[in-house]
């Protein structure tokens, strides 16, 4: 990838996106392309089809996307299909139409079965049934991942995909009730200790277990991928360091400073049981991630929250 080439950061006001457009600036790229939502909608058709025709990226990074917990895949159902089906076939296909370069598809770990064997390779998707909870959101990153294969099996674009684990970082989304699981409890127990709360309550048993990666390990991963891996195949990516949700509570409440008690509510689902990525490919390959959990959403906590 040339330093001066025009490279397009779909999504850059998120968490990935931000986090991929500043690791880019840091390496000296100067042509980096971005657009709001106002400036551009990315289900349009028309409008994509005239944001390409005008600017002419040569590399595209895909970190658009409607996102969100447990709460919000399970109640926002259409919107998180039509959305992100509209997002990625738009973009995939405009980047056929006017010659992109390459192109990097963002998925996500919920594209696994629900009772899948751990940890998740790569050859099990489309091996058995989602989890229910957020079943829209996977299907439409499904269907971005087939979008990349076969337009590389028909066309020979040469468009990749990386899935990676349950992220956290900078600039991630607090809202009370649309927020992944570390920023919501991040915000919870910031709350609590603040107006001295007895008690925080959190959703589900507490016994499921995640995989979380730090969102500038993921940057860091994606352009590795961009510059270093052209096969079909779409690569996990996570951090190989595994939590249930009970212990991940109990770290936050520790790295907040809360002194209070803890419940589980089981009225709310726990999603799937375990989501832990084999991230063996990408490894092989050379890249690592650089943050513990800890270390992480303790930097996170004093970004945010803090300082």
């Amino acid at each position: 990838m040339d330093k001066h080439a025009r490279i397009y950061v779909a999504g850059h006001r998120g968490m990935v996106g931000s986090a991929i457009v500043r690791l880019l600036h840091q390496q000296g790229f100067s042509n980096v392309v971005v657009k709001t939502r106002q400036e551009l909608d990315l289900r349009n058709q028309q409008s994509v089809i005239d944001f390409f025709e005008q600017t002419r990226p040569e590399y595209v990074f895909v970190a658009a996307a409607k996102v969100g917990g447990i709460h919000a895949n399970n109640t926002y159902r259409a919107e998180f299909i039509y959305d992100n089906l509209m997002i990625a076939t738009n973009l995939i296909h405009q980047s056929y139409v006017y010659g992109v370069k390459k192109l990097l598809f963002l998925g996500s770990s919920c594209i696994y079965p629900k009772l899948a064997p751990q940890p998740l390779k790569e050859s099990y998707l489309l091996t058995g049934l989602l989890e229910p909870t957020n079943e829209p959101y996977a299907v439409a990153k499904i269907a971005g991942i087939k979008l990349c294969e076969n337009y590389r099996l028909q066309y020979g674009c040469n468009f990749i995909s990386a899935m990676p684990c349950n992220l956290y970082g900078p600039n991630d989304n607090y809202h009370p009730e649309n927020s992944h699981v570390i920023p919501a409890l991040l915000r919870k127990f910031h709350e609590a200790k603040q107006n001295q709360l007895p008690q925080v309550t959190i959703w589900g048993s507490g016994d499921a277990l995640r995989e979380f990666l730090h969102v500038d390990d993921l940057a860091a991963a994606c352009l590795y991928l961009m510059k270093h891996y052209n096969d079909l195949a779409f690569v996990n990516v996570g951090s190989g360091e595994e939590i249930s949700i009970r212990e991940l509570a109990l770290m936050i409440k520790e790295i907040t400073g809360y002194k209070g008690e803890l419940l589980f509510d089981t009225s709310y689902p726990d999603g799937t049981p375990r989501k832990f990525l084999d991230s063996s490919v990408i490894r092989a390959m050379g890249w690592m991630p650089i943050y513990s959990l800890r270390t992480g959403i303790t930097q996170v906590y004093r970004q945010t929250f803090v300082s």
